[in-house]
């Protein structure tokens, strides 16, 4: 037993056909009645799972059994396709869109279908390839937000600008798990209608949630046992979960308080949020025709790294060193939080999509062989920020698409390839430097800062930017790391009144052992040091006199 089936079976009983068949009849007059109540927008939010298929139908037929003079209102069918699904489930949920659309039109229903997709700069190739964030960890989930709850509350919010309010439908049900039932019951208690919640995060909107009580088994007899109206297969639905594991698919997330995917067949391939895809495993493994979807579960587990503390940067997006205490088997040490991926593995995993695209399109079945992982907007976007938000002028973006596919790459962008410097100038910085990392940042940041200001008449804020520029890249790991320690222990030692810590803090700052040495040679620095060192223990007791 699984542990998403566990609350189900403990906290419900199975109800008969007669009762189930009983509730149907229920919510249909209910969906009649709060339908034809107001004339407050309607959003159902579906994933094309189970859940949402089924409260979809169960509102297709209410709607459709009134009189068409009553099907005044637009009733909007809402979905967030994150451009990483599982490539059979994203073919489904395009097949399930246009006969919804179709079947709308020619049976007078009023249903409007909307794929929504998160915008460029959001995506999750254009954050992970481009910025360098690292792949989702359940502490550094970030990929939820900007692939999920953006795209849907954006068209949320718009619903609500046009009309004032919006009831938002969804399949959300207390059976799902522990923390959805406690969620619902929640919100239950502070609804301001009956059967319709308020939405913590977005106002003038309310959520309802027809099939809350029903059980796994109760979703399944009613897919099963009636027709889909709009000329979809329930069965062919059915097949798609048969061998996946017992979890939910992935719902309409519109807050974090919505359970990500997990093990759920309707996730994205690139999840890393949960230890295996069993789902994606199960269908390769079950059928031979699925086979070449390989090389993303390949992607998929190689991004799902126990340790890739040496894929990434020892500083933060920014550029600052932050530490934490990590306590590993009782040891306590203070260590830098591991930051973005480096050049290399940005670049590593921009070929990994590329060739695993090129060969999806050469392998897989003729109706799957236009999938794209990565689309040129994408890359252009990886390109826009590598070259002007790290400076690295190189431009290694087209030539490892060369490479990979074989084919040019055109940029969509007006002017992306309008550069000063190129290639041939980092070749000559990388043999200048040799081996200095940080010596070959900085240059390069320096270089192409001043590059970027070249063409502005008042150049405001160039020397903000050049001094970020030695703030982020002119010491070594060492130097840095050192200096972020020495910060971190100063602060403690202020926090704790530690004034005898902090003077001796303050002095080290300024007088090193190196310095301290006396030699002919440094007798004038040693005694610049010196008033340095009096100067710092002067500002160490006056900041601490009144202690």
């Amino acid at each position: 037993m699984t542990e998403a089936q566990q609350p189900e079976n403990k906290g419900q009983q199975t109800r008969t056909v007669a009762e189930l068949l009983e509730d149907i009849q229920v919510l249909t007059t209910e969906i009649q009645e709060l339908y034809c109540l107001d004339a407050i927008a309607w959003i159902i939010g579906v994933s094309w799972g189970k859940d949402s298929s089924t409260v979809l139908q169960l509102v297709w037929n209410a709607i459709a059994a009134l009189s068409p003079e009553k099907r005044t209102k637009t009733i909007h069918v809402i979905t967030t396709d994150t451009q990483v699904e599982n490539p059979i489930v994203a073919a489904w949920v395009r097949q399930s869109i246009n006969q919804l659309e179709l079947a709308a039109k020619e049976k007078g229903m009023p249903i409007q279908a909307h794929l929504l997709h998160p915008a460029v700069e959001d995506t999750f190739w254009v954050n992970l390839i481009g910025k360098g964030y690292p792949a989702p960890r359940n502490q550094f989930r970030w990929c939820t937000p900007r692939l999920k709850i953006n795209p849907a509350n954006q068209f949320i919010r718009e619903i609500v600008r046009a009309n004032g309010e919006t009831i938002l439908v969804l399949g959300t049900r207390k059976a799902e798990s522990v923390k959805r039932a406690a969620t619902m019951k929640k919100h239950q208690a502070s609804r301001v209608r009956e059967r319709l919640s308020p939405n913590a995060s977005l106002p003038n909107s309310l959520i309802y949630t027809p099939i809350e009580d029903w059980s796994n088994n109760d979703v399944w007899i009613y897919l099963n046992q009636s027709d889909n109206p709009w000329g979809h297969s329930n069965k062919e639905l059915f097949s798609l979960y048969r061998g996946a594991t017992a979890d939910n698919e992935c719902p309409l997330v519109i807050d974090t308080s919505t359970p990500s995917c997990g093990d759920s067949r309707f996730g994205c391939w690139v999840c890393t949020l949960v230890n295996q895809d069993k789902s994606m495993q199960a269908m390769i493994q079950n059928d031979e025709e699925k086979e070449w979807m390989q090389p993303l579960l390949d992607i998929r587990n190689e991004l799902d790294a126990e340790d890739d503390r040496d894929k990434r940067d020892f500083r933060r997006l920014r550029g600052e060193v932050q530490l934490f205490e990590r306590n590993k088997d009782g040891k306590v040490s203070v260590e830098p939080i591991p930051g973005p991926y480096t050049k290399y593995w940005r670049e590593h995993w921009l070929r990994r999509v590329l060739k695993a695209q090129t060969q999806i399109r050469r392998t897989a079945p003729e109706n799957m062989r236009d999938i794209t992982l990565i689309s040129l907007e994408e890359l252009s976007a990886i390109r826009r920020i590598w070259l002007e938000e790290k400076h690295e002028f190189d431009d290694s973006l087209p030539r490892i698409y060369q490479e990979v596919t074989s084919e040019e790459f055109k940029d969509p962008r007006p002017g992306a390839d309008l550069s000063l410097l190129g290639s041939d100038e980092w070749a000559v910085l990388e043999e200048i430097c040799g081996d200095d990392e940080m010596h070959l940042e900085l240059i390069a940041k320096l270089l192409d800062t001043e590059r970027q200001f070249r063409k502005m008449s008042r150049r405001i804020g160039i020397y903000e930017s050049l001094e970020k520029c030695f703030k982020t890249s002119s010491r070594s790991q060492k130097q840095a790391v050192d200096n972020a320690l020495l910060t971190y222990d100063l602060k403690k030692a202020v926090e704790q009144g530690d004034i005898e810590k902090v003077k001796q803090l303050t002095l080290a700052d300024f007088v090193t052992p190196e310095e301290q040495t006396t030699t002919p040679d440094t007798q004038i620095d040693t005694t610049n040091t010196t008033k340095s060192a009096d100067n710092a223990k002067t500002w160490a007791n006056m900041k601490f006199k009144n202690k």
